[in-house]
């Protein structure tokens, strides 16, 4: 059976309200990426501890770790990537999550900002390098690293995306999370393009949507072709988390923003998808 969660951080800063909508909404699992305008990486024990008993008491899940490691430069100082992917895996164990969402580095701070990801090819080398270690880290602390496909990351198109997947070949704890959206916004066919070729590693799906100009929308308004592409994931035996992030009030650069009202209206969008084709989730 597939799992529905959600960024809850896209509907308010604050923790109450995200926990009352998940609740409303009959979600059971969150993508822990902030709580009171504070990154997952920078909560403090005190601040875990607080989010834990809340998610306890609502019976709620942590489904993965949204991280944002891997979203900076590739030039910036690994170390300190490795030191916020420790991090990661204590909140992962803590939270009993076996996902931890990363990205594959922008280009340096330096380069021009040529767009779509241009200027990556040059630094393959060293973006494998850090995958390679990230990947074995996290296959020492039984953890499964998420790469999603972003725009103007190594990572942003189906072939890179590809790449970075065969690239670490033989590490099961590297996988895909797949976003539709951003592959609209880089100018990629999410489906069935993308999903095709990034199937063998596909472990988590992103729902969100995208018009061709990029414009973020509710799942099945835009390009994506969101009812075939269910269609093709319950034929192919998904048995995984649908994680909601709308995007439909603003996005950035290390997240989103729905608000309650809008994010009802995007659960809904999945909701009356996934009941129209039969396809019983949690």
């Amino acid at each position: 059976m597939i799992r529905i969660s959600a960024f809850a951080d896209e509907i308010s800063p604050d923790l109450d309200e995200q926990i009352a909508v998940l609740t409303s909404e009959h979600i059971h699992y969150l993508d822990l990426r902030s709580a009171w305008n504070v990154n997952v990486l920078a909560l403090s024990d005190e601040q875990v501890d607080a989010i834990q008993r809340t998610l306890q008491a609502r019976a709620i899940a942590v489904a993965a770790i949204g991280s944002p490691i891997g979203k900076v430069p590739i030039d910036s100082p690994f170390e300190a990537e490795l030191q916020r992917l420790e991090r990661a895996f204590t909140l992962a164990r803590t939270f009993q999550t076996p996902y931890i969402r990363i990205f594959s580095f922008y280009p340096p701070a330096t380069a021009p900002q040529s767009g779509k990801g241009t200027d990556m090819p040059a630094h393959r080398g060293e973006v494998m390098r850090r995958m390679r270690v990230m990947s074995e880290r996290a296959r020492e602390a039984g953890v499964i690293l998420l790469h999603e496909n972003e725009k103007d990351i190594y990572g942003d198109t189906i072939a890179r995306c590809v790449d970075l997947m065969r690239g670490i070949a033989g590490n099961d704890h590297l996988r895909a999370a797949f976003d539709p959206a951003n592959f609209i916004q880089c100018g990629q066919t999410p489906f069935p393009d993308a999903y095709d070729a990034l199937r063998p590693w596909l472990a988590y799906v992103h729902v969100k949507d995208a018009l061709p100009s990029g414009r973020v929308v509710a799942a099945g308004e835009g390009s994506a072709r969101w009812h075939a592409f269910l269609e093709r994931l319950r034929a192919d035996g998904y048995d995984g988390f649908l994680a909601l992030e709308p995007h439909l009030a603003a996005a950035g650069h290390l997240g989103g923003f729905t608000g309650p009202e809008l994010f009802h209206y995007a659960t809904q969008a999945l909701r009356g998808r996934l009941n129209n084709m039969g396809w019983a989730y949690l």
